[in-house]
């Protein structure tokens, strides 16, 4: 499969053959499911707290005698049947975190790339250079390169220069990140995945390894 390479003016200079190990074409759809239940997950806080009868203040003497008043026997005025009483099986702290295989990140993270290549939401540059940090710049370069910065946009580049990060942090949308600390979930949640030549190969390299940590 080849893709064709763009300048940051919009032109065409080039065509560059995908790997044909990871781009494949394919797409396990329930290996994504799981990845991203995954990440889902453990972006949670875990904070959500209530408090059952014993924490609740108040309620240590008896509202009234056990018998002889018509009214149903009751202990407490914090009882969870009372308002302002404690919560039966509420939320408590807790970590969601958990974790699916490095394989299985792997194989999720290469159908996401996939996915994309399919749909036709892949988009390659030789290189991304910023000589000044001004955002309209960046803004100006997306338009040549006919991104829509109300897109949700995932530019992934080799290395991160400041010049870039700067460009580009204030333009709502756009998400730029370098090749080793991409995920499946941050592919597929985007709307369009622009690469750098150079991000891409060494992404695939970084894909080929035995060794997947941080996918």
């Amino acid at each position: 499969m080849a893709l064709p390479v763009y300048n940051t003016k919009g032109e065409e200079t080039e065509k560059i053959e995908l790997n044909k190990e990871i781009f494949s074409g394919e797409v396990n759809k329930p290996l994504l499911h799981q990845a991203v239940r995954m990440y889902e997950a453990n972006k949670r806080s875990g904070t959500a707290s209530t408090k059952t009868r014993a924490y609740v203040r108040g309620g240590g003497k008896k509202p009234w005698r056990q018998k002889g008043t018509g009214r149903a026997r009751a202990g407490s005025i914090r009882s969870p049947l009372w308002r302002g009483g404690g919560i039966v099986f509420g939320p408590h702290p807790r970590d969601y975190y958990y974790s699916i295989p490095n394989k299985a990140k792997r194989l999720a993270l290469i159908s996401a790339l996939n996915a994309k290549v399919n749909d036709n939401e892949f988009t390659v540059i030789n290189e991304l250079n910023m000589n000044t940090s001004k955002t309209k710049d960046f803004a100006s370069m997306l338009k040549d390169l006919n991104l829509h910065s109300t897109d949700r946009l995932l530019i992934l580049v080799d290395k991160l220069e400041s010049n870039i990060i700067r460009s580009s942090r204030n333009i709502p949308g756009v998400k730029v990140k370098d090749f080793d600390a991409i995920n499946s979930y941050d592919i597929l949640t985007c709307h369009r995945l622009v690469i750098t030549k150079s991000g891409l190969e060494k992404l695939t390299e970084r894909i080929l390894k035995t060794d997947v940590r941080g996918t």
